[in-house]
């Protein structure tokens, strides 16, 4: 008798590893074991103690290449990590992948499924592309690089090839579809909060703001990577426009490559009211994304349908508003705007943003209601089982009838 379908996820990072990708795929894979599904993943082997080259962890098989981590800050490193670790995933694909079985492929590293879309597709299995971030245009628009954009037609090949495309909101749709891919095929899953995360109440009171200097400030937080394809310089800008105002206090939470030149930025213009502080454990993530009154999300404009800010979910859990730098039409501005925790400003206009900023601050009653409605928001939105009722049928869907698992909804229990 030949053994019952799998599904597949190959990703660089899985548990014990933090970055966003590895908490998504490490709720996602272990909320599907529970609905019933067979779930293996291929990943890096983070070198840390205690973790084998093949285990089995809440149900779900977790094998792990021997591939190099050379880090994220140096570009030929990291350029070596992808390599590595995409020859040796598709070495394992061609040798584990079975008849019937699903892969789905994450985007890290960022082009991976372009060649393993062939090598699964001649084991006759099938392939799911889960689009967290739409390489090559991301390289192209945050360097200016039109080098990248030679593997374009490669990458739409491998979509078009899928049996499925999930995309983080409507405007990646409507990219994934302008690439000639079949409608039928695009699935449209959101992220969701990071496992473990709920409401907390005002922030006046909590430890990390004594132990940072933050007690009695009005604190706008933005916490994650400084990536380049967040738009923050306008924060230098609302900043300045806020220097006479001694209570607030911006803080930026996390590394990333634009990290040194906004410190240096902030200087040069002698802000004493930002603040920055390193990348914070994932066990404190609860308490880190509540520490602000009101969190900054940004997205540079063109970046629109090539990546969403997932963040959002993990503010609106610990029942935090937030202010969008970015373009008024994209989801993530819909999002906040729709469902009222929130507002978004253009960039263009650092003024409006600190009057808006300095309003909130005085007016208590609508900080109560914009952190109410982030928490309406996430419990109905925003969490993994909103998930999970999506791609349990898109899997199944894909699947023999006799291996058909469990497809019930998962419940708010």
């Amino acid at each position: 008798m030949s053994a019952s379908p799998r599904i597949i996820f190959v990703n660089r990072f899985y548990w014990p590893d933090e970055p966003a990708t590895a908490q998504l795929l490490t709720d996602l894979a272990e909320a599907l074991v529970v609905a019933g599904h067979a779930v293996t993943i291929i990943t890096s082997n983070p070198r840390q103690p205690g973790c084998a080259a093949a285990e089995t962890r809440n149900g779900v098989e977790i094998i792990r290449t021997r591939s190099s981590r050379l880090g994220r800050r140096n570009l030929v490193g990291r350029a070596l990590d992808f390599v590595s670790f995409s020859v040796k995933a598709l070495r394992l694909l061609s040798k584990t992948v079975r008849r019937g079985d699903t892969v789905v492929l994450m985007t890290d590293p960022p082009l991976l499924g372009c060649a393993a879309t062939s090598v699964i597709l001649k084991r006759s299995a099938h392939v799911v592309h889960w689009i967290q971030d739409v390489y090559p245009e991301i390289a192209t628009a945050v360097s200016g690089n039109l080098l990248p954009l030679l593997f374009r037609d490669w990458r739409n090949q491998s979509w078009r090839r899928s049996d499925r495309c999930v995309v983080l909101g409507s405007d990646m749709a409507g990219f994934v579809a302008s690439c000639g891919v079949a409608q039928d095929k695009i699935f449209v899953c959101p992220n969701w909060a990071p496992a473990g995360l709920a409401p907390i109440a005002e922030p006046t009171s909590s430890d990390l703001r004594a132990q940072w200097g933050l007690v009695g400030k009005f604190v706008i937080g933005y916490s994650g990577n400084l990536g380049r394809v967040h738009d923050l310089d306008p924060l230098l800008e609302v900043a300045d426009a806020l220097r006479s105002e001694p209570d607030i206090a911006f803080v930026f939470i996390g590394d990333g490559a634009q990290k040194s030149r906004l410190q240096s930025g902030a200087r040069s213009r002698q802000l004493e009211n930002i603040f920055f502080q390193p990348a914070q454990p994932r066990e404190r993530l609860r308490e880190t994304l509540a520490l602000p009154d009101l969190h900054v999300v940004t997205l540079r404009t063109g970046c629109e349908q090539l990546v969403f800010p997932s963040k959002l979910y993990g503010i609106a859990a610990v029942g935090r508003p937030v202010i969008f730098i970015g373009p008024p039409q994209s989801d993530i501005a819909v999002l906040v705007q729709a469902n009222g925790f929130g507002f978004s400003m253009d960039r263009s206009d650092p003024t409006a943003a600190a009057n808006a900023i300095k309003l909130l601050r005085d007016d208590v009653a609508k900080q109560t209601a914009l952190r109410q409605a982030a928490i309406q928001f996430w419990e109905t939105k925003g969490q993994l089982k909103h998930a999970v009722n999506i791609w349990s049928p898109l899997l199944t869907g894909l699947m023999p009838l006799a291996a058909t698992p469990s497809t019930k909804p998962v419940s708010s229990e």
